[in-house]
């Protein structure tokens, strides 16, 4: 009998191993996000809904950060053919292009995913982004993000002036910039020391990710006075690929691509808010943990903060001028400004 059970998962592994094998069409796309996380989770189910929506015709080979080239290389592998397509944050790319880092990360503009997300599908920011992939031969399929991101932190953190000389982890670009413009002393630091600098003093704070997976990681056992909600950042994450790749579709799986997107992009921001819900009543329930949530005049003192390193670093490109402009006409539009 086991040997028969054997075989049997022997042919059915196989069977689909080669679905891939049978589809029309197979995208090859690297997630900026390790297999592990709940966001690679997530985008892998959205790959098989797109092969289920397709009727097999077009498989989706998901791969998890680094497995072909780093998390910053994406684009140029695109282009050179090594991939035929990304899920990534898209100020990854700032490097290239300032404008890049503007509409990649647009510290202290969004309080909500969905101002972010009507912006991008409604406001003029998917057309942006369809014109700044153009030159690299990629196609911009559609927008997503994950979250406001939390500040871990192991001191407390009421206001903008507590920020001042405050050794925090930020990424490079415009994140790193509006806190120095704060106050604070930003260090380098790639994700996966964060955990080490923070237990080890390296940092004060840091800039990381989402309530729920800091929670999960035990960040907020090491640094226990996270500030929630969070409103300083909340990065684009693209769905894009290979336009040679893309001008192959038929019309209708094309279709399936824009539609899955959306729809991607409302899957992933309601699970991570439905899991950033729990973790916030489960640290609650933990009197070592106090979390900070910045009143609205400290947001606004420092969104005023950020503001100011928009307009700077619209200057260092013709590209990110545009970006500028786009952004701020939408916030003045909708009262968000």
């Amino acid at each position: 009998m086991k040997t028969v059970q054997k075989l049997l998962v022997v042919a059915l592994s196989g069977l689909f191993s080669l679905s891939a094998l049978a589809a029309e069409f197979t995208f090859k796309m690297q997630s900026s996000d390790p297999s592990g996380d709940r966001n690679f989770q997530i985008q892998q189910q959205w790959a098989d809904r797109v092969e289920a929506m397709s009727g097999g015709r077009l498989a989706i080979q998901l791969l998890p950060v680094g497995s072909v080239v780093k998390h910053t290389e994406t684009l140029d592998a695109i282009r050179m053919g090594i991939l035929d397509g990304h899920i990534t944050a898209t100020g990854y790319f700032s490097g290239k292009d300032p404008a890049f880092g503007l509409i990649g990360n647009t510290v202290g503009a969004w309080s909500d995913t969905s101002q972010l997300l009507q912006y991008m599908n409604y406001g003029g920011g998917n057309e942006l982004m369809t014109a700044l992939y153009a030159p690299y031969g990629v196609r911009f399929i559609g927008a997503s993000t994950t979250g406001v991101e939390s500040l871990v932190s192991k001191v407390p953190l009421d206001g903008v002036d507590d920020l001042k000389g405050l050794k925090l982890r930020a990424p490079e670009g415009l994140v790193q910039k509006v806190f120095a413009a704060a106050g604070a002393a930003p260090v380098n630091l790639p994700g996966s020391e964060v955990f080490t600098a923070l237990s080890k003093g390296v940092i004060d704070a840091a800039d990381y990710t989402v309530f729920s997976t800091n929670q999960k990681a035990g960040m907020n056992d090491i640094a226990p006075h996270p500030v929630q909600p969070g409103f300083h950042s909340l990065p684009l994450i693209d769905v894009s690929v290979s336009q040679k790749k893309w001008d192959r579709l038929p019309e209708d799986l094309q279709q399936i691509l824009i539609v899955s997107v959306r729809d991607f992009a409302r899957d992933i921001t309601t699970q991570l808010r439905i899991a950033d819900q729990q973790a916030v009543r489960e640290a609650r329930r933990n009197p070592a943990i106090t979390l900070h949530d910045w009143s609205a005049e400290e947001r606004r003192k420092f969104r005023e903060i950020a503001k100011g390193q928009w307009a700077e670093m619209a200057q260092a490109s013709d590209n990110a001028m545009k970006v500028y402009r786009s952004i701020t006409a939408y916030l003045e539009d909708n009262g968000l400004l």
